[in-house]
């Protein structure tokens, strides 16, 4: 156990400093931003899903109908062996009250940090988590999605993966790729002698990109796999999110008692799932 001590962080105890405390600079959580469905529970959810429906034909006046059957299925997410993310934080009550002069309330701050950094995992593994060990699986590891080939020199790679989304019969919502990725195709030429981009970006839509039509997630967390790049069609009213536990937080003001220490636990419980796997169409350079 590791206790934070005014002598471990002597720069939140200086005597002359501004009364801020600079964050590291990162990216904003975009999954839940970008509209799944949000279920609140707190144990084992299932959805159940129509796999295949009944067939209609025409007949003859008085003429047999043939019956048929319409079968179901199920998604299930959040088990009883998903495992939550958490973390604690651990401040002697001396380094509380010095940097009160510095930064204020510090474990406001603290845990406002601590929020951040468990939805900054959270977002990871909504996005590409592997399931692995009880953890979240994310919607670009879900099985039967829609793959294909990614050319970031060749724009006609992703009108091919619209195609296969709109023969999926599916409206996409989101594009999500790297900032690498996306820098890639804007830097796009009309031709060798043409400096002319050939995504013509619009000034009007200030920070929110777009690129053929759909809005754009600009995301550390689709990153290359054996260093290829990939980028995803997704459409996210498709994709359900079961929630167990927002990121929250708890003050242990009692628990390190002994050593005149302050514990900050902030925890969280989440998991996803697609209704139809083809809602997400990932497409992986060659």
């Amino acid at each position: 156990m590791t206790i934070q001590t005014p002598a471990t962080q002597p720069t939140l105890t200086a005597a002359e400093v501004a009364k801020l405390l600079v964050q590291p600079l990162e990216q904003e959580s975009s999954f839940l931003a970008a509209g799944p469905q949000i279920i609140d529970t707190a144990g084992p959810l299932r959805v159940p899903r129509i796999a295949s429906g009944a067939s209609a034909g025409f007949y003859a006046p008085g003429a047999t109908i043939t019956d048929s059957n319409v079968s179901f299925d199920e998604v299930a997410l959040l088990p009883s062996t998903l495992k939550g993310i958490k973390s604690l934080t651990i401040l002697s009550n001396e380094l509380v009250r010095e940097a009160t002069h510095t930064v204020g309330a510090l474990e406001q701050v603290v845990s406002t940090r601590l929020v951040t950094d468990v939805s900054n995992v959270l977002d990871a593994a909504l996005y590409d988590g592997t399931g692995a060990s009880d953890t979240i699986k994310g919607i670009f590891r879900q099985s039967g999605i829609t793959t294909g080939v990614l050319d970031l020199a060749d724009p006609d790679s992703l009108i091919d993966g619209l195609a296969a989304a709109q023969g999926n019969h599916v409206s996409a919502t989101h594009w999500v790729m790297t900032p690498q990725a996306f820098a890639a195709l804007r830097k796009l030429h009309v031709g060798e002698t043409d400096a002319r981009y050939l995504l013509d970006p619009n000034m009007h839509e200030g920070t929110q990109f777009t690129l053929f039509g759909l809005p754009v997630i600009v995301t550390d967390y689709i990153p290359n796999v054996s260093g290829k790049a990939r980028v995803a069609l997704v459409d996210f009213s498709k994709v359900i999110v079961a929630r167990d536990q927002d990121p929250t937080i708890a003050i242990l003001d009692q628990t390190f008692g002994d050593a005149d220490s302050v514990g900050i636990r902030v925890t969280a419980r989440f998991d996803v799932a697609v209704l139809h796997p083809k809602a997400v169409t990932l497409l992986t350079e060659a």
